[in-house]
């Protein structure tokens, strides 16, 4: 996962190039570089380890001209983070320079070969195989750079999305992609004139254009400063480039005030929900409105089973929607980590429905988990975030969060919008089946439209935990429990925790505790409890009075109202009641709260955590 910024035009691209990278930092921070074209002619490269900031310092010195460039933040996958392994990676001749998102699976024998013709590395990086290779057949055909791109990566075996410059052509960028994302941007001036950006996502471009092509598949394509882009795939075949309109602004990207984006985006998260129901909930007949599943009525219908594939937060979503769709639909659903799916021969029958959920729309391993279910006939439906993104363009049909950008790498609305649209596709499925009386499905939808204003009583409600988070910034290790559809959010909650705080938690289903994990139970050993009033409260009672007994300290979210519980805790967050498959959206909210505060109390950086990136581009 890695962020790639590119710009054509009559600005000076330095500028523009590190605005670009601030805005994609979130998606990789190792290391980051530049490449200009001066105004002088000359190919320059200057990179530097760490954070965008490090190369901004270590350029102040350098020559910044020039209208033509690209730049890279980093997220390591060959070779250790330092300024050698650092994107962009000359040619040889240093005539070309490039920048690349994604993994080489055949580097290594491409680089083997490449060094038997005479050539030699100096990092490495399968990105440095790959501009070398470029280099190599544009000499061997004696072709124009355009032409050996595209050569050259029919060679290739993996994902990337690549820009390339050529020093002796300062008027054209190229650039492809192949299960990386790659956006390109397009502004035309009242004078006539054209500029292109590019980036591995809208946001370093939104400042600039809201007109963008997104680039698809196994495409290339070409822009000068003459306003051509030329687009062709790895045959040859030219393609129409297809415009469309950002949904984004630029306030949506910047932290509005908030310390950190993750602070902004747990506040964020009841408007940014009312944006997800919006037009899909009608709260005057208490219906239920997604296009998706009426486009397709029939295969909704007559499907037998679900199956929904994801990677981390997503999946504990998932698996909250699997309760959901279960219990309203009478469908049999499971629940699959993509990663371990797609490398399985796993049973698919064509009635099946196969989900897909993912934030950015572009984890790799949930894609190839749909192109394995496409080739066995399934229905394909997506859940994510980012409108024009691949797996929207895979599948058959879906919906989109709405939740707005989410900018850091800790997922906070993204999961509380995938739960909520999970759950209006329950009910949507639900009234196609009419496996729920009417009096049930109404109700359900008239407490799921109240849930932003829940969520914002929850938030409101809660703001005195960064008062005694402080206490726990010691802990080595902790525990969460839940119970039916609290299990995924103790799930959820552990895993923030030790996303953004580096603190050891699992999650477990509490009726588990007594079958290994209580043996961790000490006074040192804090335990997240989710006990609302509904379901098996009493059996969550006698759970904690289990961890009482044995001095661990107890850390409870409870309904509102509620005393029992309470009584029994060290520290307590209230919500207010909601039907138990609802509990959910609005218990994650405080846990959430807990990990931010705990980590910056330890003075982490809970926007960027180490080793992390915000969505998984290669395996």
């Amino acid at each position: 996962m890695c962020g790639i910024v590119g710009y054509i035009g009559d600005q000076q691209a330095y500028p523009i190039l590190i605005r670009g990278l601030h805005r994609l930092e979130y998606r990789g921070y190792d290391s980051a570089g530049v490449s200009l074209i001066s105004e002088k002619g000359d190919l320059n490269i200057y990179k530097a380890k760490g954070k965008v900031a490090a190369l901004e310092e270590s350029c102040k010195s350098q020559d910044l001209t020039g209208t033509i460039g690209i730049a890279h933040t980093r997220w390591a996958t060959h070779g250790e983070p330092n300024q050698v392994n650092a994107h962009p990676h000359y040619s040889e001749s240093r005539n070309l320079a490039l920048v690349h998102n994604g993994i080489i699976e055949n580097y290594k024998s491409l680089r083997t070969q490449l060094e038997e013709y005479g050539m030699t590395f100096a990092s490495e990086t399968d990105t440095e195989v790959l501009v070398q290779l470029i280099e190599y057949v544009k000499k061997d055909h004696n072709c124009d750079l355009f032409t050996a791109v595209q050569l050259a990566l029919n060679y290739v075996v993996g994902a990337y999305a690549i820009a390339i410059l050529e020093k002796d052509h300062p008027d054209q960028l190229v650039c492809a992609r192949k299960g990386s994302p790659l956006v390109i941007g397009v502004s035309k001036k009242a004078d006539g004139r054209t500029e292109f950006f590019l980036g591995s996502d809208a946001t370093p471009i939104v400042e600039y254009t809201n007109q963008v092509v997104y680039l698809q598949d196994g495409e290339i394509a070409i822009m000068d400063r003459t306003g051509r882009l030329e687009i062709v795939d790895l045959k040859s075949t030219p393609q129409t480039p297809k415009m469309a309109t950002l949904q984004l602004n630029l306030d949506q990207i910047e932290k509005g005030g908030f310390p950190h984006f993750m602070l902004k985006e747990i506040w964020e998260q009841p408007n940014a929900l009312r944006n997800c129901i919006r037009g899909r909930i009608n709260p005057a007949n208490k219906d239920i409105i997604l296009t998706g599943v009426l486009d397709h009525k029939e295969r909704f219908l007559n499907c037998r089973r679900i199956i929904i594939c994801a990677c981390g937060t997503s999946w504990h979503s998932a698996l909250i929607g699997k309760y959901f769709i279960e219990e309203a639909c009478q469908i049999p659903v499971e629940v699959e980590y993509a990663s371990e799916f797609r490398y399985r021969n796993p049973v698919i029958l064509p009635d099946d429905i196969v989900i897909a959920v993912s934030q950015s729309g572009e984890t790799a391993d949930t894609l190839a988990a749909i192109e394995l279910a496409k080739e066995k006939g399934a229905f394909l439906y997506g859940i994510c975030n980012v409108i024009g993104s691949s797996i929207p363009r895979a599948t058959d049909s879906g919906t989109y969060l709405h939740v707005g950008p989410e900018i850091g790498v800790a997922s906070t609305k993204a999961f509380t919008g995938q739960v909520i649209t999970l759950s209006m596709l329950g009910l949507a499925i639900a009234k196609v089946r009419k496996s729920l009386s009417d009096e049930m499905y109404h109700m359900l939808v008239e407490e799921l439209y109240k849930i932003p204003d829940k969520m914002q009583w929850t938030l409101e409600n809660n703001k005195d935990i960064d008062k005694f988070a402080e206490r726990f910034t010691y802990c080595k290790n902790f525990l969460y429990l839940g119970r039916g559809y609290n299990y995924p959010v103790a799930l959820e909650g552990a895993l923030k925790l030790k996303e953004i705080s580096y603190i050891h938690a699992e999650g477990y289903p509490a009726a588990e505790m007594k079958h290994g994990p209580i043996a961790l139970v000490d006074a040192e050993m804090p335990v997240v409890v989710i006990a609302p009033k509904r379901g098996m409260y009493d059996k969550i009672v006698s759970n904690i009075q289990e961890i009482k007994s044995r001095g661990g300290k107890i850390i409870s979210v409870v309904t509102e109202g509620d005393v029992t519980v309470k009584g029994m805790s060290d520290y307590t967050f209230t919500i207010p009641d909601t039907r138990d498959c609802y509990v959910p959206l609005l218990a994650v909210i405080p846990l959430q709260l807990l990990s931010y505060y705990v980590a910056v109390t330890k003075g982490c950086n809970v926007d960027q955590p180490r080793n992390l990136a915000k969505s998984v581009t290669v395996e």
